[in-house]
């Protein structure tokens, strides 16, 4: 059903940029404004995996460096079926973790040092089997697709705000100013909205693939348990366009809820995943 949601939301982003490149700008402009969309996200895409890792000081390892950490990648990674990722360890005491990269043969998987203290080993096998669930189910490009998207609708909002709302159409000549108005706010918002339900239904689906590449759902469930109290007691100074990435959310406590909340509620993850289990 999370995969069907998916489809159903990348729909309703591309068909919210029609729409509003037919009102705002005319025939071509949804089109101008999905190139500039893709160019800019395009670099975004293709060095992912260096620019969010430098971002949080990321520390490649090797089976020397961590040898439990290392060999707990390689065999879940094996189980799935991917070649095995980088791995890497982030100096935060706050607990979580992210996956990276363009394909699964560019991956990356990072942990902090704070996730490291307080989870078992089977709870971090939870963990890192959700990481390789969104590496399996190449979640960094359907979240940069719908980052495409979202932001060719924002550029086309803003074109319409400085040069005016106009449409080819001579029967409606570019609709009335208040609506014009209207879509250059609402739009924007919605793509956001939509963005988010995009990202929640990922992590669903992250979830249960991890359930399944480490065996045990209970372990997941463990671990999301712990991370969501350890994330609160220490907070982790992340940036906001990064959010999406971690495997709980690092802005929680408020700041971000609801309809823009990156992250489905614990309580629902935890209970699917019980559910799972049988219980």
């Amino acid at each position: 059903m999370n995969q069907i949601k998916t489809v159903m939301l990348m729909a309703a982003l591309a068909a919210l940029l029609v729409v509003l490149g037919g009102y705002l700008g005319g025939k071509n402009g949804a089109t101008i404004a999905l190139i500039i969309a893709l160019v800019m996200n395009f670099g975004s895409y293709w060095f992912s995996d260096k620019i969010v890792l430098r971002m949080y000081g990321a520390q490649e390892v090797s089976d020397r460096d961590a040898p439990e950490l290392y060999n707990l990648v390689r065999q879940l990674a094996d189980k799935a079926g991917l070649p095995m990722p980088k791995v890497y360890i982030i100096p935060e005491d706050s607990p979580n973790a992210f996956a990276t990269g363009r394909n699964p043969s560019h991956a990356a998987v990072a942990v902090t040092e704070g996730i490291m203290r307080i989870l078992s080993w089977e709870e971090l096998a939870g963990v890192i089997g959700h990481e390789l669930g969104h590496i399996k189910n190449h979640d960094i490009l359907i979240q940069t697709i719908a980052s495409t998207f979202g932001a060719a609708i924002t550029y086309l909002a803003q074109f319409g705000f400085l040069f005016g709302g106009r449409s080819d159409d001579e029967e409606h000549g570019g609709g009335s100013l208040v609506g014009s108005i209207m879509m250059m706010i609402l739009a924007p918002m919605a793509a956001l909205i939509i963005q988010m339900a995009i990202s929640r239904s990922r992590e669903y689906i992250a979830d249960r693939t991890g359930a399944e590449i480490c065996g045990r759902p209970l372990w997941l469930a463990g671990a999301l348990a712990k991370l969501s109290k350890g994330s609160e007691a220490i907070p982790m100074h992340a940036n906001q366009a990064t959010a999406s990435m971690f495997i709980v959310n690092p802005l929680s406590g408020g700041a971000i809820a609801g309809l823009f909340s990156t992250h489905p509620p614990m309580e629902e993850r935890i209970q699917r995943l019980q559910q799972m289990a049988g219980r």
